[in-house]
C-alpha cells in the first residue's frame, strides 16, 4: 500500500478478482475473452464526478503502469484486447467503455494559444536550461494531459500535479496559473481538500510522435533514467531529449544527453542530433563531449590539409592491396556524387595538379631508368626492392586514379595539356621496350575514351595537340594493351578514338586517318579498327562535297 498515496483508486462492489499484468496505456482493465467483469453497470449519460476520483478507495487500480500516473485510453475506435492482438470495440452496448472519463466543467489549459516558436517541440526556438533537479511527486490524479497527434489520433494522460511543477518548468506555469484562477497559490495547503477535487486540463496540439512525448512523460515517475534509457534505444533517446527540451525537464535532458554521448550513433542518429542543437541551447558544460563528437573543433582548412595527406599517402603507398583499397575509398569520398558530401572545401583544384605533377615527375625518372638514359650530374635513388616494371605499373595506376578524380569534378581540361607536352615522355617511348611503354598509352587511352564520350571537354588546340603527339604511340602499343588491359574496355576505346578523331578539322583528320589507314594495312588487328569512323570522314571529305558540286551545276 506504498503507493496508495498516488495511484488512483476506485471503489467497487465485486469481489477480488485476479491481478493481471499492465500491458499498455489503458486506465482500466480492457474486456477480453479471458478476462471478463462479472457484472457491466449500465452507462449513465449524466454522470457527475464524485469524490471518488480523486479521494482514495479501499481498492487500487491493478494495472496502474507507475505511481502518480494513469494512462486514460488513446482515442482511437479500436481497443487492444490482449498483447499483440488488435480488435473492434466490443458490440454489447451495455460495456462500460468510458467509466474513467470524467467530465469535469472546469476551465482547460490550452496550450495551443501559444505562438509555434513556444510549442512543445520547439523547431524554431533556441531554449537553454538550469541544472535544477526534481523529485517525485506524492499526490492525486488532479491533472488530465490531453495529447493530440499531429497525423491524428490523440492520447489522455491522469498526472499527478506535484510531479509535474516538480519536473517541467513548462507545465508549472500552467498548473499555477490554473490554480491562480481558482484563487488558490501554487505552493499553498490551503484549501487542500477542494483542490484535489479540481481537475486541471491541459491540452498538448500538434505532438509529432504521441509514443515519444508518453515515454518522456513516463520519465518524470522513473527513479533511475538512465536504466530505463538503455532500454528505450539511441533513437528514441533522441527524441526525448527533444521533448524534454520542448517542456523543460531538465533532468530529462541532462540524463539523455549523458546517455547519448556513452554510445555509439548511426548516421541517421547523427543527422537527428545535429538538426536538434540548431534548434535548442543547451548548457556548454554538459554539451561539450558530444559537440565534440559532431564536430571538428580545428582549423577550417583542416578538413583540406587531411584530403592532401591523403592524396599524397595513396600515390606513395608501396602494398599494391592497401593502395587500391584506400582508392576506392578515398575516391569515393571526394566524389561530386557521394553521400558524404559536405559544404565545406576538401580538395582545390591546385591540391590536385600538383599531385599530377609530381607523379609525372616521378614517371619521367621511371622512364629514364628503363631507357638508361639518365642526365649528367642526375642522382636516381633507386628501388632494388621491386622490379622497375611494378613500379611504372604502379605510378601509372596514380596518374589515372588521379585522372578519374579530376574528370569526376569537370576539371580535367588542364591535365589534356599536360600530358600533351610531355616531350621527354614522348622520346623515351620510341626507346623504351614495348613491354614498358604501354603503359603510357594507358593513359592516353583513358583521356581518348573521356573525350570520345563527351565526359571531357577542351578546346580544339588541345585536342590537336593530345592527337599529334600521342596517336602514333597508340598505334604502336595498342596490340599490347589488347592483352594486358587492366580493365580497359577496347572495344570503347576504338570507338572513343575515332569520334576524337572526327572533332578535329578536316585537314588534322586527313593527316591522322592516313596515318591509321597505313598502320592498319600492315599491322590488321595489332592495330585499332577505325574503320567506322573512317567512313564518315570519308563522305564528309568527298561524296558531300561532290554531291553539292553536282546539285550547284544543275
Amino acid at each position: 500500500m506504498a503507493q496508495s498515496n498516488h495511484i488512483r483508486q476506485c471503489s467497487t462492489s465485486h469481489p477480488r478478482r485476479r491481478r493481471s499484468s499492465w500491458c499498455c496505456s489503458f486506465a482500466v482493465q480492457p474486456s477480453s475473452p479471458e478476462n471478463r467483469p462479472f457484472t457491466k453497470p449500465a452507462f449513465r449519460k449524466n454522470r457527475k464526478p464524485d469524490s471518488s476520483v480523486s479521494k482514495p478507495g479501499p481498492y487500487s487500480v491493478p494495472n496502474s503502469p507507475k505511481p502518480g500516473l494513469n494512462f486514460v485510453g488513446r482515442i482511437d475506435p479500436r481497443r487492444i484486447l490482449s498483447p499483440g492482438r488488435v480488435s473492434p470495440i466490443d458490440s454489447d452496448p451495455t460495456a462500460d467503455t468510458t467509466r474513467d472519463i470524467i467530465p469535469d466543467p472546469s476551465p482547460q489549459m490550452d496550450l495551443s494559444s501559444k505562438s509555434r516558436s513556444e510549442s512543445f517541440r520547439g523547431r524554431s526556438e533556441r531554449r537553454s536550461f538550469s541544472d535544477t533537479g526534481s523529485d517525485s511527486g506524492r499526490g492525486v490524479f488532479d491533472v488530465r494531459l490531453n495529447l493530440r497527434g499531429r497525423n491524428g489520433g490523440g492520447l489522455v494522460l491522469e498526472l499527478n500535479s506535484e510531479v509535474l511543477i516538480a519536473n517541467s518548468e513548462v507545465f508549472a506555469g500552467s498548473i499555477c496559473e490554473y490554480r491562480k484562477k481558482l484563487g488558490s497559490k501554487c505552493n499553498g495547503n490551503e484549501d487542500g481538500g477542494n483542490l484535489s477535487r479540481k481537475i486541471c486540463r491541459i491540452e498538448v496540439p500538434d505532438v509529432e510522435n504521441l509514443g515519444i512525448f508518453r515515454d518522456t512523460i513516463e520519465l518524470m515517475f522513473e527513479e533511475d533514467i538512465a536504466k530505463r534509457l538503455l532500454k528505450i534505444g539511441a533513437y528514441r533517446a533522441i527524441g526525448i531529449l527533444e521533448v524534454s527540451a520542448g517542456i523543460m525537464f531538465t533532468k530529462g535532458v541532462l540524463s539523455c544527453l549523458k546517455y547519448l554521448e556513452a554510445v555509439p550513433w548511426t548516421e541517421e542518429e547523427e543527422d537527428k542530433l545535429r538538426n536538434l542543437f540548431t534548434v535548442f541551447k543547451f548548457d556548454e558544460t554538459t554539451t561539450r563531449d558530444i559537440l565534440a563528437r559532431l564536430h571538428l573543433l580545428s582549423s577550417e582548412d583542416s578538413q583540406q590539409n587531411l584530403a592532401r595527406q591523403l592524396v599524397w599517402s595513396i600515390t606513395t603507398c608501396a602494398d599494391a592491396n592497401a593502395r587500391n583499397e584506400l582508392k576506392s575509398l578515398v575516391k569515393g569520398l571526394l566524389s561530386k556524387s557521394s553521400v558524404y558530401e559536405k559544404d565545406q572545401h576538401d580538395l582545390t583544384k591546385e591540391d590536385l595538379y600538383d599531385v599530377c605533377h609530381s607523379c609525372l615527375g616521378s614517371m619521367v625518372s621511371l622512364m629514364e631508368e628503363a631507357s638508361d638514359i639518365i642526365p649528367q650530374g642526375t642522382v636516381v635513388k633507386k628501388e632494388t626492392s621491386k622490379p622497375l616494371i611494378g613500379r611504372i605499373s604502379r605510378q601509372v595506376d596514380n596518374i589515372i586514379w588521379l585522372l578519374e578524380i579530376l574528370l569526376d569534378r569537370q576539371i580535367g581540361e588542364e591535365f589534356v595539356g599536360m600530358w600533351a607536352d610531355q616531350v621527354d615522355l614522348l622520346k623515351m617511348h620510341e626507346s623504351t621496350s614495348p613491354m614498358v611503354r604501354y603503359e603510357l598509352s594507358r593513359v592516353s587511352a583513358i583521356l581518348f575514351i573521356a573525350m570520345g564520350t563527351r565526359k571531357l571537354h577542351c578546346r580544339s588546340e588541345a585536342r590537336a595537340a593530345l592527337l599529334q603527339a600521342w596517336f602514333g604511340p597508340m598505334l604502336l602499343d595498342f596490340g599490347w594493351l589488347q592483352r594486358c588491359k587492366k580493365g580497359l574496355d577496347m572495344k570503347a576505346l576504338e570507338e572513343a578514338m575515332g569520334q576524337t578523331l572526327l572533332t578535329l578539322p578536316m585537314k588534322q583528320q586527313y593527316r591522322l586517318f592516313t596515318e591509321w589507314f597505313g598502320y592498319f594495312s600492315k599491322h590488321g588487328t595489332e592495330c585499332p579498327n577505325l574503320s567506322k569512323a573512317f567512313q564518315i570522314w570519308w563522305r564528309r571529305s568527298f561524296l558531300r562535297g561532290s554531291e553539292t558540286h553536282s546539285i550547284e551545276s544543275r
